[in-house]
This record gives C-alpha cells, structure tokens and sequence, in this order.
C-alpha cells in the first residue's frame, strides 16, 4: 500500500502544501496567498489565527484534490521563514500579530548591541550576526514599547513551530529554528540564561520551551485538526526545519561537497560542515538537521527579487504583448534579451540593493554607466549580473573558511532562467546543477517527515532529490566576468561616501 508524506511551507507571501509519495513523487499541491501587514513604516505582521486557517484551509484542500486516504498519510512536516516572532498566552492564543523576519523596527537595539561590543560578547556563544528581524531585537522592542504584551507572553515560538502547535497542541522549538535566533548557546544546543541576559531579556528564558529535532515526532495530530483539515487523528508531526536548511536538503546538499545556492528574495549562500565557523565576517552558523553538522551561511536581500521590481516597472510594453497574443512570459522575453546583449559588449553595473545590501546598510540599488546607445538588453544584462556579484561576494566569502566544493546546487526563482544558471556558472566556474520540483523547501519538509516516520534512514534521501539540468562554466567568458566583478566592487567603493545622502 503507498504511503505519503506532506511538506508544509510558510514563506513569507505563500503558503504552500505538498502531497509527496515516499517515492519522491509530487501527487499534490494546495496554495494560499499569506496576508502581510505593514501597520506602520519599518513593521512587517500577520495575523495568527488568519495565518492558522489558511493553513487548515490547504490542508484540506490538498487531501480533497489528491483523492488519497488519510490513514495513508504516514508524517506531516513543516517549514518556515525562520526569525520573527510568534507568541503565545497562557491560554494558547496569539499575544498578538505575529512579527515577520523582514520587520526593521528593533534596528536601533542592532546599532547599540554592535556599537557597545554586546554582539562581540555573545559571537563565541549565538555564532551569528545580530539583526533586526531576529528574536532578541523583537522581544527587547517589545519590552520597552510593548510591555503588556511581553508580559502576556507564555511561550516564544517560530513561524513553523507555532503550525505545529496548532496541528499538536505541543508546545516546542525545533533545533534549527532555535540555533539561528540568537537566543541559543550553539555549543551547548540549549537557550542560554546568560545569552538571554546579555540581550537584556533575562526573563525570556521561562518563556522558551523544549527544542526538539528536525525529524523528532512532535506530537500528533488533535482531533480538532483533523475535524477541520481532514487528516487522521494522531498523525505524526515532525520538528521540521527551518526554510534555509530545507532548501540545502531538498537539493542534496547534506555535506561540505556541494553548496547551496538559493535565488530568490533573499541571496541564501549555504553549505554543510563538520565543525562550526565562527567569524565576524559570516552572516550566520546554525545547527544542521543532521547532528554533529553545522550549517554555514551567507546571505542578504539582493537575489532575483530585483528583476521583479524591473519587469513591474520597466516592461509594460512586453506586458501588453503577453496579454493580448499569449506571448512568452515576461520573464522568458527578459532572459532572451540578456542573452541577445555580449557580456563583454558593455560595462553597465546594477547594484542589486533594493531591499538591503551586502556591502553597506545604507546602499542603494543603482545602475551606473549608461549611455544613449546603451537598450533594455543591456539594463537587463546589468541587472542579472549584478545579483550574480552579490552572491559571488558571499560565496567568496564561505570559501574562505572552506574548501571550494565540486558543484553548487541551484534554487529560487533565478533557477527558471538557462541564461542566468549559466551565467552563475561562467561568473562563479564552477558546475551548477539543478533538481527537480519547485516547491523545495516543502520537499525538505517532507524528508523531515520521512525520518520521523521511518520511512527514510535519514535526510540525505536520494529518491527525493533527482538533478534535473546541469551547466558546465564556459572558461571562454572567465577573464570578462571577473573584470566586470572587479568593476562591480570598484563602483561599490567609491559610492560609500554618499549612500547616508539618499
């Protein structure tokens, strides 16, 4: 008899859920678009119980469609944009909207805690840069600006966690969530009273529950769950893992031989080690879902989201054309113009700062060198290299405390585009390879899933990850584009004197 596993993705404006067979084939799909909330300039939010039942809402639409029997369904298991904020009462019931990673508003908590060397003190303990988004920062805000709700404030939860507490009833913090919130000592595996205290937030240590593993069976499934999303009763539901750690599992990327790229919103840049990095210059070193490995990354928001912003602005024409004769999608027309414009034809640079940067906190995304003769094409070609610097500049940056890997494993949107998988592989030279599916980190959801079920011996599943596409680095094109990095940087530098002035 078949049996099947789902994989549960909270993003940040979808949420997605996936029927897998054990087999790794995708059987079905359930989406809903997530409201997010920006009440005031800096605020990103989402209301639990909304977010809660758009989650049963998928659920049960995915069982519905797929026609499969829920005693057949054999784990469930989550993922989620990791970071953020969603707190619980005494009751169980949100304290209030749940606070999104991409939330800014604790920024001057990060400008004190670096300036007074409060991050130095806590780096040999979190092993990671401090942020805005990040648990600390919220609830330090929270105290200070809010403190009726930190008050309230019974149990500290991330965004997949909390879906689990609403599928089990079971209160829990997975380990990966937990190793990159800044909360946990990552020597020790555990919240750290002293870690806590040194945010200012002391108190928060009673407010912490259990951590559990990536495949640790949760609890099962409620009968008031299964009323509302069809599943069975006492299905199992796993710890899950963070989104980042389940894009390196869903493209096979469970060891130091491959890294993980992912393009989309953010630049993710990750790979798997057997010892952690700690080093003021890495964005990030958490606890993988396997143990004993640690999960390197690099990452900022200057990924593929920049081509959106220029296809909403700057292709009405290419729109028009889409609506009226069913053309190609505005992304193909934008990938057949890159590829019409010669790498070495022209120096245009993009900086691909648009929602954040990785060289200042104050740059901007610009394009510099333009001239009359210069087209779209050229805008184009810019712009996809551009987002290929951002991410060479951190891949660089990991292969400095690693040994470069045999391939890089590709995900995200910009995995869409021929022309841009290939021109990460002449920028970067190195073999990039794709797999099959676009819901991956639902994939590694459901690995998680499989573990805990038994289904799998552990999460380097190979039936659920099979390599689709595979670009091998042209040398020919190696000397322009590492001059035109070299160019990309240059501009870089010589705008940090005026970014403050925007």
């Amino acid at each position: 008899m078949p049996k099947y596993l789902i994989g549960i993705d909270n993003g940040g404006t979808v949420t997605k859920t996936v029927l897998f067979g054990t087999d790794g084939e995708t059987v079905a799909i359930a989406s809903r678009k997530s409201d997010v909330r920006m009440p005031h300039p800096d605020w990103t939010e989402r209301d639990m119980t909304e977010m809660r039942e758009t989650n049963m809402d998928c659920i049960r639409e995915l069982i519905a469609t797929s026609g499969v029997d829920p005693a057949d369904i054999v784990g469930i298991g989550a993922t989620g944009h990791g970071n953020g904020l969603y707190l619980l009462d005494d009751a169980g019931k949100p304290v209030r909207p749940a606070i999104i990673s991409t939330d800014t508003r604790a920024k001057d908590f990060i400008d004190r805690w670096y300036a007074d060397g409060t991050h130095a003190k806590q780096l040999p303990r979190t092993m990671q840069s401090i942020w805005a988004g990040q648990p600390p920062a919220l609830l330090a805000w929270l105290k200070a600006h809010e403190p009726e709700s930190y008050a309230r404030t019974r149990w500290v939860l991330s965004c997949k966690d909390y879906l689990g507490y609403c599928l089990t009833g079971k209160v829990a913090y997975e380990v990966t969530d937990a190793s990159a919130s800044s909360l946990m000592n990552l020597s020790t595996r555990r919240f750290d009273r002293e870690v806590l205290e040194t945010w200012g937030i002391g108190e928060v240590i009673d407010k912490l529950p259990e951590v559990i593993d990536s495949g640790e069976v949760r609890g099962g499934v409620t009968a008031a769950a299964a009323a509302r999303t069809g599943l069975r009763e006492g299905t199992p539901v796993v710890g899950g893992m963070m989104d980042v750690h389940a894009a390196a599992v869903a493209t096979g990327v469970t060891d130091d031989t491959r890294l993980c790229v992912v393009a989309g919103t953010w630049s993710i840049n990750e790979y798997v080690s057997t010892a952690p990095v700690v080093s003021e210059e890495l964005f990030m070193t958490s606890l993988f879902c396997t143990p004993g490995r640690w999960l390197i990354l690099e990452g900022s928001p200057t990924s593929a989201s920049n081509l959106e912003w220029f296809t909403t602005y700057f292709m009405g024409e290419e729109r028009r054309l889409q609506c009226e004769n069913g053309a190609r999608s505005l992304y193909d027309c934008a990938s057949d113009m890159v590829q019409s414009a010669d790498p070495g034809e022209s120096n245009v640079v993009f900086l691909p700062f648009l929602y954040g940067s990785n060289a200042d906190v104050h740059a901007k995304a610009c394009f510099i060198g333009l001239a009359g003769w210069h087209t779209k094409a050229h805008a184009l070609r810019a712009l996809y290299e551009g987002v290929v610097f951002a991410h060479r500049v951190h891949i660089e940056k990991l292969f400095a405390h690693s040994t470069a890997p045999r391939t890089i494993r590709i995900a995200g949107g910009a995995a869409r585009s021929a022309v841009w998988l290939q021109m990460f592989a002449d920028v970067l030279q190195m073999p990039v390879e794709t797999v099959e599916g676009e819901e991956l980190s639902a994939i590694g959801a459901a690995i998680a899933a499989g573990v805990g079920a038994g289904c799998f011996k552990d999460f380097d599943e190979r039936r659920m990850v099979r390599v689709s596409r595979v670009f091998t680095p042209d040398p020919a094109n190696r000397a322009v584009y590492d001059r035109k990095f070299a160019l990309y940087k240059d501009t870089i530098a010589a705008l940090s004197g005026v970014w403050r002035r925007f």
